[in-house]
């Protein structure tokens, strides 16, 4: 995020994000979860993740420079370490570069000394000492390795030095929730090159952050490590520094793995994180930038459960399995990458709820809303240690699981899930349906949880026309219409598994729900669909993007489609960088807002599938359009969390919203399920077949190039070609006699 924006404060977990006020700390009190920054930062940060550690660094390569942060190194929803700063002579060093490598594997930063003065006399000049600062992250482990050059005519002799500390605090804490009591914390120095920070938690668990120094310091205490050095006319002197999170206390002889080796180490690992995903490559430049950022951060935020890879949601706040974005994050996948998919339902279905938990908003059958393994979720301070209160993710499990086995074959799997599958739909039709009125409905369960359940989750996000906050059990549109793709997908899987009664009985009940949603749901004056029905069973009639989600499943009649994307493409919702989360004559439309009037790349993409699923591609490439011009803006080509909905500006980019997560998941998959439905790509493994539907390529694009698409056990590589309002197909390599066709209609 930039660090000239203003901070804000968000409801976590993933709940709303609302504009800063004075009394912050005492908001942060009144209302769970709510993150409370204390103002802005002066250095732009860099992010780091492998498997459950992630770490956050300024520009400078400093953790905690800034105080109030939430730079750190995190563990499992831990700080493991809060500050660490480099000092030449006590002084702070001077930016030259900063870059995170295209990969995301490395980031490099380069220094240089300020001017030093000794007795009001000039004694170092200003760069004459060139600082390289190295980091990766493997295994649980920061690693950092620091060259320091001499650039002068003369030996210099100075004093290097590391401070570190970490204040162990939970997550939560980080985001501002304020705790009675805490655990204890102590140092260990351990010889001369070691020290052990521990913290021995309420939960009966110790966590320890151990910091390896190599060479051995001149000095080493239990937060400082100093080095005093002469560096002779182009030589250069090397230090190396490790810190290992753990829950478990390390020996003195234990050893980290050298430096190089954990590099290679974690390279070699990454690359096979993503083998197997279909390759992009397009005419324009920066939107191949754009795409090697995703993939990248995709594969960052792909951890090994130990039952696949699981694409944690974002960073920082979100860095753990969230049942809803990681379906949405496979879906968006999933015609270029079916293996994310497999790892995402596996570890979901092996999370199901079985049991009723009130203070968890669990029932049996209900997938999950997201996990946590920090202190406070282990004594239950907060209610997310298996978190089920999502009212969208059960039914998207069931659609996830159908879409995965039509485009992969994988019946075997579609075995062992049918149970989840099963226990899914029955969920659906009675805890998720308690009134029996044929459309699930959320409602918390205690007064910690989650006010609102989909995707829109801010306490504030639901409400009627005239601002007055919806009431519960509150049925929302889009659910409404992953439930009946859902269904639909059951179905087709069913008889797969030769079960062709409960498939009648899936599409019976799919029909049903769409003849109900049109009546209850449609505002014919308004052109739109509701986006709920309160508790009353009254329409909250409020124009949003939530009916453009509603177009992905095809429960929308054709004429109703049309009226929706006419009103979603007009002013009041497009701003030039994409469709607002509500429309700006809404008396709750703040640009500013989390979900409010920002704008959402997910929610752009998905909806940008309904578009094409009912024919309208040209308003498909218009978002299509927007969305590259608004990444082409952002630090290192990354499409954010969300940015804000304010107009488009002559000669200016999009306004960046602090807080948002960046990387974030189904962010970064937008790019790709963009490039899916432009293409208007279809597989058929039956016939070993596939479709470019009324492919249409946007004006920035003169082509398209798909690397290793497969189907079934057949590769094929294409060239997709623009020419004026229509395209030409080129196969470049076809193993395994594909049919493949670009069809118009």
């Amino acid at each position: 995020m930039k660090e000239s924006q203003p901070t804000h404060e968000c409801l976590l977990s993933k709940q709303q994000v609302q504009p800063a006020v004075d009394e912050s700390s005492a908001r942060a009190q009144e209302v769970p979860f709510y993150i409370a920054a204390t103002g802005p930062s002066t250095r732009p940060r860099r992010v780091l993740k492998h498997d459950d550690c992630f770490a956050i660094l300024d520009s400078h390569g400093d953790i905690g420079a800034t105080p109030g942060s939430a730079d750190g190194l995190y563990y499992k929803d831990t700080r493991y370490l809060g500050h660490l700063e480099l000092l030449l002579n006590g002084m702070q060093l001077l930016l030259l570069g900063s870059s995170i490598r295209d990969d995301n594997a490395l980031l490099t930063v380069d220094l240089t000394n300020p001017d030093i003065y000794f007795d009001q006399k000039l004694a170092l000049a200003k760069d004459t000492l060139h600082f390289v600062r190295t980091f990766f992250l493997w295994n649980d482990t920061l690693y950092q390795r620091i060259r320091i050059q001499n650039y002068g005519d003369r030996a210099i002799s100075c004093t290097v030095s590391l401070s570190f500390a970490s204040d162990f605090a939970d997550l939560f804490e980080v985001r501002g929730l304020r705790r009675a009591r805490r655990g204890s914390m102590r140092s260990e120095i351990d010889g001369d090159r070691q020290v052990t920070l521990v913290y021995e938690g309420l939960d009966k668990r110790s966590r320890h952050a151990l910091m390896r120094f190599d060479p051995s310091p001149e000095r080493l205490g239990s937060s400082i490590a100093s080095y005093s050095m002469t560096i002779d006319p182009g030589d250069a002197h090397w230090i190396y520094v490790s810190a290992e999170c753990s829950q478990e206390q390390k020996t003195t002889a234990s050893r980290a793995v050298p430096f190089r080796k954990g590099l290679l180490g974690a390279l070699r690992q990454q690359r096979t994180v993503t083998r197997n995903v279909t390759a992009v490559s397009t005419s324009n430049n920066i939107f191949n930038e754009v795409m090697c950022r995703s993939i990248a951060d995709l594969r960052m935020l792909a951890t090994d459960t130990g039952r696949g890879l699981y694409p944690y949601a974002g960073i920082p706040w979100y860095s753990t399995a969230f049942g809803r974005d990681g379906i949405i994050t496979a879906i968006q996948m999933l015609w270029c990458y079916p293996d994310l998919a497999k790892g995402v339902l596996t570890h979901l279905a092996a999370l199901q709820a079985n049991t009723t938990d009130p203070l968890a908003d669990a029932e049996p059958g209900k997938i999950l809303h997201e996990m946590r393994s920090g202190e406070m979720a282990a004594l239950r301070e907060i209610p997310f240690g298996l978190y089920y209160g999502s009212v969208d993710s059960t039914p998207l499990f069931v659609l996830l699981a159908g879409l995965y086995v039509e485009r992969t074959g994988d019946v075997e799997l579609l075995r062992k899930l049918w149970p989840n599958i099963e226990a899914a739909l029955d969920w659906i039709d009675d805890a998720g349906d308690a009134d029996g009125d044929g459309f699930i409905e959320y409602h918390r369960r205690n007064d910690q949880g989650l006010v609102n359940q989909g995707w829109k989750d801010s306490q504030d996000s639901i409400f009627h026309a005239d601002g007055s906050l919806a009431e519960g059990p509150i049925a929302l549109c889009e659910v409404q219409a992953y439930v009946y793709a859902a269904k639909r997908a059951a179905a087709v899987s069913a008889r797969r598994l030769g079960k062709n009664e409960r498939a009648e009985t899936l599409s019976r009940a799919a029909d049903t729900l769409a003849q109900r949603f049109e009546e209850s749901f449609w505002c014919s004056d308004l052109g739109t669909y509701a986006l709920a029905l309160d508790g009353q069973k009254r329409q909250c009639r409020v124009r949003t993007s939530n009916a453009g989600q509603v177009l992905m499943s095809g429960i929308a009649s054709p004429e109703h489609a049309d009226d929706v994307v006419r009103n979603l493409m007009q002013k009041s919702f497009f701003s030039g960088w994409g469709i607002r989360t509500l429309a700006t004559n809404e008396v709750r439309y703040n640009p500013m807002s989390y979900h409010n009037g920002s704008i959402w790349p997910h929610d752009n993409s998905l909806i940008a599938a309904g578009f094409a699923r009912y024919g309208f591609r040209t308003a498909v490439s218009r978002i299509f359009e927007a969305l590259f011009e608004a990444a082409s803006y952002m630090d290192f080509r990354r499409l954010p969390e969300l940015y804000c909905g304010f107009r488009r500006g002559r000669g200016r980019g999009p306004t960046l919203y602090p807080v948002a997560c960046s990387p974030q998941a189904w962010a970064a998959g937008t790019p790709f399920l963009m490039i899916q439905v432009s293409l208007g790509l279809e597989f058929d493994l039956t016939r070993r077949e596939i479709v470019l539907r009324n492919p249409q390529l946007p004006a920035f694009l003169d082509t398209v190039t798909l690397t290793n698409l497969q189907i079934g056990p057949c590769r094929v590589d294409l060239r997709v070609r623009r020419d004026g309002s229509s395209v030409s197909l080129k196969v470049l390599r076809n193993e395994g006699a594909v049919r493949i066709a670009a069809l118009c209609s």
